[in-house]
C-alpha cells in the first residue's frame, strides 16, 4: 500500500514524506474544525509539537490558524471558542498544510482519535498531492487501552480524554485548543510509553 501511495505522489517536492522516519522521534498533533465531517468540514487550527525520546521539544512547536471558506457556525464556536474574527487573518488552507507537512516530515504521528485529524488533513492533501499521509501512526487511546486491558480483561475501559488524563495523574489545561490538546496528548504518550500498567 505504501508503494502504491508513493507512486500517486503528484509533486516530487514532497517525496520526503516517504523517507524512513527518524528513530525515537514523533510529532503529536491535533486540529480544531468547523464540524465532525471530514468530507465537508474545514480545519480552523492545527497544533503540533515534536517529541524526541521522552522529551517534549517545546522550542519545536507548530500552531497555525486557517481561514475557512464559510462562516463558522454557532455550534462549532461553543465547542472550540474560535470565532470568525479569530481566523479572519488566518492562512489559506494550502499554505498552512504545506507548512505542516514540512514540520512533520516522515515522522510518526501521534494523537487522540487520530483517525479524525488525519482524515481532516487528507481532505486537503489528497486532491492536491494525490496521496494519503504515509506517516506511521500511534493512537494514544489504543496505548492506554492495551495497558489497561491486561488487568481488566472483562471490563469496559473509559477512553474519554479527561478520564485518561486523570487516571494517568496528568494536569488538564484548557481544552479544545489544538496546541494545548497536542501538549496534553504528548504527556499521555510519554507516560504510557514508560509505565507497565495504568
Amino acid at each position: 500500500m505504501r508503494y502504491r501511495n508513493a507512486k500517486k505522489l503528484k509533486d516530487e517536492r514532497y517525496r520526503f514524506l516517504f523517507d524512513v522516519p527518524p528513530v525515537d522521534e514523533v510529532v503529536v498533533f491535533d486540529t480544531e474544525t468547523t464540524g465532525l465531517n471530514p468530507k465537508k468540514d474545514e480545519i480552523l487550527s492545527i497544533g503540533a509539537l515534536k517529541i524526541k525520546g521522552n522529551k517534549i521539544i517545546a522550542s519545536e512547536k507548530f500552531e497555525r490558524f486557517l481561514k475557512p471558506t464559510k462562516p463558522i457556525n454557532e455550534e462549532s464556536i461553543k465547542i472550540h471558542q474560535i470565532r470568525n474574527i479569530d481566523v479572519q487573518d488566518g492562512l489559506e488552507a494550502r499554505e498552512a498544510i504545506d507548512a505542516f507537512l514540512y514540520f512533520i516530515g516522515s515522522r510518526t504521528l501521534v494523537g487522540y482519535y487520530l483517525d479524525f485529524d488525519i482524515a481532516m488533513i487528507e481532505r486537503y492533501v489528497k486532491p492536491w498531492l494525490g496521496i494519503t499521509l504515509p506517516n506511521p501512526q500511534v493512537e494514544v487511546s489504543g496505548l492506554y487501552h492495551d495497558k489497561k486491558i491486561k488487568f481488566i480483561p472483562d471490563g469496559v475501559i473509559d477512553l474519554r480524554f479527561d478520564v485518561m488524563m486523570h487516571d494517568l495523574g496528568l494536569p488538564i489545561f484548557g481544552k479544545h485548543d489544538a496546541l494545548n490538546d497536542a501538549v496534553m496528548t504528548a504527556m499521555m504518550y510519554i507516560k504510557l510509553r514508560n509505565i507497565e500498567r495504568v
